[in-house]
């Protein structure tokens, strides 16, 4: 990886820290349409890796409620592995222009969600019987592109869980994304020795940009901040969909 590039990834993961330190917005989304810009959507995944799960693991220790939340979403979780691996054959035989693409399309509407907020509510017997699809289609959509928010981030919005509930239930399948992935990414001889090196080193800048983060989320309006981020996010999404056009 030439100086640029590390530069970059450096550059990407002290950005997506530092949101995440101000806001709280993902970590890996916010990072990986700067990582697939500079390196391609096969390269850029498995850089992720190390530094989502450590996030993760942070904030599910804060939040609680592991054990009941795991059980209650379990059919969720379960499907998430056989989506991921198809997402990851479809990965492999795609052309990456066309997976990056349809992850311009997954940030347009994690951006849309994040803004509008939908007020809605699934029934019980409803939620139930759509956690198997949409934990397969959260599967599909991050083995082929590495976002890990859609569908299963509007489907959790609307079952109105308290917030730590919330918290834990979503970084659960975070968590259990990124462990199939490297999984998955490491069979397909895309996760290296080079970029794990490259990922805990990254973990310098998370450190580093979540600590700022908190600092700066005393004097710097968080919400101003979000939607700035919302908009570079959804301009980040819309050129990878004009890549594939032209």
């Amino acid at each position: 990886m030439e100086t640029t590039q590390l530069t970059i990834v450096a550059g990407a993961f002290l950005f997506a820290a530092l949101v995440k330190g101000v806001t709280g917005l993902g970590f890996s989304t916010t990072a990986l349409p700067f990582l697939v810009y500079a390196l391609g959507i096969k390269e850029a995944l498995p850089l992720l890796i190390i530094p989502s799960i450590t996030s993760n693991l942070i904030v599910m220790r804060d939040a609680g409620q592991f054990r009941p939340t795991a059980l209650r979403f379990r059919w969720l979780y379960l499907a998430v592995a056989p989506g991921i691996v198809s997402g990851l054959w479809l990965l492999h035989w795609l052309d990456p222009i066309v997976s990056s693409a349809v992850l311009g399309i997954a940030l347009i509407l994690y951006c849309m969600t994040a803004w509008l907020q939908p007020d809605f509510r699934l029934g019980r017997r409803v939620a139930r019987t759509l956690e198997i699809p949409v934990g397969f289609a959260t599967g599909l959509i991050n083995g082929l592109t590495g976002s890990q928010v859609m569908p299963v981030l509007p489907f959790l919005l609307s079952l109105q869980l308290e917030r730590n509930r919330f918290i834990q239930a979503i970084n659960i399948s975070f968590t259990l994304s990124s462990l199939v992935m490297a999984i998955g990414l490491w069979k397909l001889g895309l996760m290296t020795l080079q970029s794990v090196e490259v990922s805990l080193l990254g973990l310098v800048a998370v450190f580093i940009g979540v600590r700022f983060g908190s600092h700066v989320r005393h004097w710097l309006s968080p919400v101003a901040f979000r939607s700035a981020v919302l908009i570079i996010l959804t301009a980040l999404g819309v050129g990878l969909i004009v890549r594939l056009v032209l």
